[in-house]
């Protein structure tokens, strides 16, 4: 029996599709090494074997237990906007597209809360939103072109992250279909335990998203804009430390590099002589230049030759300093209430001028809210300029992101031209999104140099103390280098699959890689024998035999502290006994969703194997895996060390919510937890 005949007998009543048109449509995400090859012509590579669109979660149940059935390749799609090469299906995948399922099943208006289907596609769903007073908070730039369940696999971070968090903060219970067809409901619990941080991040490799009940927030009443122009980059990201430990929580926060911030300037100027009519408007410019025999394709030729020369380039931005570019600028945003808006954005603006920034007024802010979504679309000219571009998103606490950004740069501007902007900020560290392109004379010559430059930026990222992704996930394009940041991790989460994808089927090839060697493992440095406090980054480091009130004490000594509600928790308690029980008395992470309580680990699993999380501000590398220690009675393992939140004496507004903080474990829930518990304790 064919292929097509088995699906079809299987599954009679669910729309599917081998035509050619489908199979090519379906056969790749955004991932930009990709449109190389497209440039080239080769369109035919990757066709999936099949293309199904089931329109509820019991038909995906039912494509998923067929193709474990039959041991067939099983791809979830959501909208294709994925950039590190999650999708590459071969001739006998099974890409299951999501789309029908989009239907809103609650809203709440009380909690407030929405249950969504993962289908919906992100604009529609928030402008709907929108309709009936109220928001998500969750504007990614490709909210035009992905969904929430793309959103939820990704660990995803939008636009507003500096007020409602990432995606992992607004998800109250998860549906999912996993690996043999069984649908599993999943509740976030802030004491734990919570299965859901493993489910989200991890890319489809250990099941389908099919529905998720979402946080929600009253739609903004009122706006306060700014920008400020700072002398240098360090300076800017400086404030934007200090406006976020001191509390604040700007929706919108963005810090461009000094060249970054030139070119906007310049297409401001463009913008305000198209506006009072001097000079050419953009059709009659193209025109002109056409006439005058300098059309797209000089232009293209001049684009490919500058960059074909990367490292000139980038020593001539350097040559001229941030002084002759006029600085970097810092977009702010804040939402909320007139009153609280304005007061919030005069603080911050006190810190800025304090750091030296000279007020812009608020049209660039307006600007860039207006066209935020823009940047989607700048890649297509560059690559039929016979070029390439693509992004790169890192992050650091801020006492490494200095060395982060200059590492990363560096590593980067030997192969391609290099800009960056700050636009994910946290109380304990920042992200840093590159911006890069190149060219070469030949498609292979330009793989060749586009692979060149991202294992050296993912090297030198690691090197750095960073995290090789904050929000854009891991696919194809960073798995070779997962084994460098989560060690023994990478074992975990094979362990995991292995309990809810027993058949191998989902997303095979995607974030852990068929062929990846394993990494060499370092072994771990000894626990502190007193806690490390990095002032910078607002993050104590202790044993997990030290006590609370031996870390307390130390935090005092220098007006910071953990804010734990002592009625719940005891200073008695060692750090591993606390988050083993749950971390009572820690802050309430529904009330301010862009802190988190710990930035990283290190564990000792019950089978002796060392595991550990370097400190970062909200990776996007796979499965949380903090989420198999707080809470789970030291079942999995001990905390030997852990990175942990010291908080000075501002506090943000509270955003209130009356969603439950500690939903009732039930049977079916807790078995998935047995089976997670026993995979992940006996990995060496």
């Amino acid at each position: 029996m064919s292929f097509e005949a088995a699906i079809s007998r299987a599954l009679p009543g669910i729309p599917r599709s081998t035509s050619p048109v489908d199979q090519i449509a379906y056969a790749r995400d955004l991932w930009p090494r990709h449109h190389l090859a497209v440039t080239e012509g080769r369109i035919a590579e990757h066709r999936p074997g099949m293309i199904v669109w089931p329109a509820s979660t019991e038909e995906v149940a039912q494509v998923v237990r067929f193709c474990a059935d039959e041991g067939l390749p099983l791809v979830p799609y959501g909208a294709g906007s994925g950039v590190c090469g999650g999708v590459l299906p071969d001739d006998r995948t099974v890409v299951l597209d999501l789309k029908r399922l989009s239907r809103r099943r609650s809203l709440d208006r009380q909690v407030p809360s929405v249950e969504i289907e993962a289908g919906a596609l992100g604009i529609r769903f928030e402008e709907e939103l929108n309709a009936e007073g109220f928001t998500l908070g969750h504007f990614p730039s490709s909210i035009l072109c992905s969904t929430v369940g793309g959103w939820v696999a990704a660990r995803s971070a939008g636009q507003c992250s500096g007020l409602y968090g990432k995606i992992e903060d607004m998800v109250a219970s998860l549906e999912c279909v996993v690996g043999r067809g069984e649908v599993v409901r999943l509740d976030r619990r802030a004491h734990g335990p919570d299965l859901t941080p493993l489910l989200i991040g991890s890319e489809g490799v250990l099941g389908v998203v099919t529905a998720a009940t979402l946080r929600l927030h009253p739609a903004p009443p009122a706006r306060a804009f700014a920008a400020f122009s700072f002398p240098t980059l360090e300076a800017g990201w400086n404030a934007m430390r200090e406006m976020f430990q001191a509390g604040l929580r700007p929706a919108v926060s963005r810090l461009y590099d000094p060249f970054d911030s030139f070119m906007a300037r310049l297409g401001a100027v463009r913008r305000q002589r198209a506006h009072a009519g001097a000079g050419d408007e953009p059709s009659e410019g193209a025109a002109a230049r056409a006439r005058a025999g300098r059309g797209p394709g000089a232009g293209a030729a001049v684009l490919r030759g500058l960059l074909r020369a990367p490292g000139l380039l980038n020593q001539v931005v350097d040559t001229l300093g941030a002084r002759a570019l006029r600085g970097a600028t810092l977009i702010l945003i804040f939402e909320g209430t007139a009153r609280a808006s304005a007061d919030d954005l005069a603080r911050a603006a006190a810190i800025a001028e304090r750091g030296g920034a000279r007020p812009l007024g608020e049209e660039p802010a307006r600007h860039w809210l207006a066209h935020r979504y823009s940047v989607s679309y700048r890649q297509a000219p560059v690559f039929m300029a016979g070029a390439f571009s693509d992004t790169m998103e890192v992050a650091a606490p801020w006492s490494r992101l200095d060395a982060l950004y200059r590492s990363v740069r560096k590593a980067l501007g030997r192969h391609v031209f290099v800009m960056a902007h700050l636009s994910h900020a946290y109380p304990d560290g920042c992200s840093i999104y590159f911006t890069f392109a190149g060219s070469a004379p030949t498609v292979a010559a330009a793989e060749a140099k586009y692979d060149a430059a991202w294992r050296a930026a993912l090297d030198a990222a690691i090197d750095a103390g960073g995290t090789l992704s904050h929000h854009h996930g891991v696919g194809r394009s960073k798995a070779p280098r997962l084994g460098a940041e989560l060690g023994l991790g990478v074992g975990v989460i094979h362990a995991l699959r292995g309990v809810f994808d027993p058949a191998g089927i989902m997303n095979p090839g995607n974030l852990l890689p068929r062929d990846a060697a394993p990494a060499a493992r370092r072994p771990l440095p000894p626990p502190p024998a007193a806690p490390l406090i990095d002032g910078d980054s607002l993050l104590v480091h202790a044993a997990g035999a030290a006590r609370i009130g031996e870390v307390e004490r130390a935090l005092e000594q220098r007006g910071l502290t953990l804010a734990l509600d002592f009625g719940a928790a005891s200073r008695e308690l060692t750090l591993d006994a606390w988050i083993a029980a749950g971390a009572p008395g820690a802050p309430d992470p529904w009330s301010d969703p862009v802190d988190h309580l710990v930035a990283g680990f290190t564990a000792r699993l019950a089978s002796g194997g060392e595991l550990a999380v370097r400190p970062a501000p909200r990776r996007a590398v796979g499965p949380d895996l903090f989420a198999l220690f707080l809470g789970v009675g030291g079942r999995v393992g001990a905390i030997t060390s852990v990175h942990l939140r010291a908080h000075g004496a501002s506090r943000p507004r509270a955003l209130p919510t009356s969603l439950p903080r500690q939903p009732p474990l039930g049977h079916a829930e807790a078995a998935w937890l047995d089976a997670v518990v026993s995979a992940a304790r006996d990995v060496r």
